[in-house]
C-alpha cells in the first residue's frame, strides 16, 4: 500500500512538472468595498458620472451598451443627469431609422433612443477586433463572476450579509491585472498577459493608463479623486454595475418593505393562533382524565 501511494505521488508530481506555466489557475480577485453592496447599499452618483465619463471616452470605441437608453441616465438611482443634459448628450450622436418611404436615414438621437453601437453589426465588430466582438457593457457586471471557495461562498449566499458583487470585483481586478508575463512564458502576438484573466492571455490590450481621463476639478483646482488606473477601473466597474441593474435601489427598498411586512404578518398570525386555540386547548386537556378512565 505504501509503495502504491508513493507511485501515485510521483505520477502526480510528474504531471505538475509537465504542465505549462500559463495553465496555472488565475488568482481570485480581491473583495472590494462598494457603496452599493448590502441590503442598504446605494450607488454613488458622483462615481457613476465618473464611470460614465470613462466609458464614453475610452470604452465606447469598442464596447456597445445596447440595453441602456439615454433617458436612463436621468432616472432615479442612476448617475443623476438632468433631462436637459440627457437631451443635449443624445443630440451629439446620430442614429439610423427607416422613414415613411422605406429609406434608411440618419437623425440626431433622442433621449428615448438606445445608446448607439460603435459598429454597424456584430460581424463588423468581430472583424475589427481579431475575430471576436467585444462584449456588450449592459449586463457584463452580472455575466462575469467567480467563486471564492469554502467557507466564503457560504457567507456570500447568506441573507442580509450576502455578497453579490463578484462581477465588479472581477472587472476591477482585470483592468488592474495587466503585467509583464512571467519568465519563460510565451505570449502570442495579438494577446496580452493579465494576472486575473483565466489562462492569463487576453486579446484586449490594456485600455487604461494614469492621467488618460481628466476628471472634474474641486474648489481648489485639484481633481476630487486620483486620475489613476485604480480609480478609473473602480469608477467604470461601478457604472457597469448600474447598467446591469439600473433599478437596484428601488428593488432593495421594495424588498426591505416586504420583509418588514412579512415579519409583522408572522407576528399577527402567531397572536391569532394563540387566541383561537387557547380555549380549545383547555377543553382538550380537560377531557384527558375522562378519556383515560374510558380507556
Amino acid at each position: 500500500m505504501t509503495m502504491t501511494r508513493a507511485l501515485a505521488a510521483s505520477f502526480l508530481a510528474a504531471l505538475v512538472s509537465l504542465a505549462p506555466a500559463h495553465a496555472a489557475e488565475a488568482p481570485k480577485p480581491p473583495r472590494e468595498e462598494w457603496s452599493f453592496s448590502g441590503i442598504f447599499g446605494k450607488f454613488d452618483q458622483a462615481q457613476l458620472q465618473r464611470g460614465f465619463q470613462v466609458y464614453r471616452e475610452v470604452c465606447s470605441s469598442c464596447h456597445s451598451m445596447s440595453l441602456v437608453r439615454f433617458r436612463n441616465l436621468a432616472e432615479p438611482g442612476g448617475p443623476g443627469f438632468t433631462a436637459g443634459q440627457v437631451k443635449a448628450l443624445a443630440a451629439e450622436y446620430k442614429v439610423k431609422e427607416v422613414n415613411d418611404n422605406g429609406e434608411e436615414v440618419e437623425r440626431p438621437a433622442r433621449p428615448a433612443d438606445a445608446w448607439p453601437s460603435p459598429f454597424p453589426n456584430d460581424k463588423a465588430a468581430a472583424a475589427a477586433n481579431g475575430g471576436k466582438a467585444p462584449p456588450d457593457f449592459s449586463v457584463l457586471a452580472k455575466a462575469r463572476t467567480f467563486e471564492r471557495g469554502f467557507p466564503l461562498f457560504v457567507v456570500d449566499a447568506m441573507p442580509f450579509v450576502g455578497y453579490s458583487e463578484q462581477g465588479v470585483d472581477y472587472i476591477h481586478a482585470l483592468l488592474n491585472g495587466y503585467e509583464d508575463a512571467p519568465a519563460g512564458m510565451e505570449v502570442p502576438a495579438g494577446t496580452n498577459y493579465n494576472k486575473y484573466y483565466p489562462g492569463h492571455l487576453i486579446a484586449m490590450a490594456k485600455p487604461l493608463s494614469d492621467g488618460q481621463v481628466t476628471y472634474a476639478k474641486g474648489e481648489n483646482g485639484e481633481p476630487v479623486v486620483p486620475e489613476t488606473v485604480e480609480q478609473y477601473s473602480r469608477d467604470v466597474a461601478a457604472f457597469m454595475s448600474w447598467t446591469a441593474e439600473p433599478h437596484m435601489e428601488a428593488r432593495k427598498a421594495l424588498g426591505f418593505r416586504v420583509i418588514l411586512f412579512l415579519i409583522l404578518l408572522a407576528g399577527l398570525l402567531y397572536y391569532v393562533k394563540k387566541k383561537i386555540w387557547a380555549d380549545v386547548g383547555g377543553e382538550v386537556h380537560g377531557l384527558q382524565p375522562e378519556l383515560h378512565k374510558t380507556g
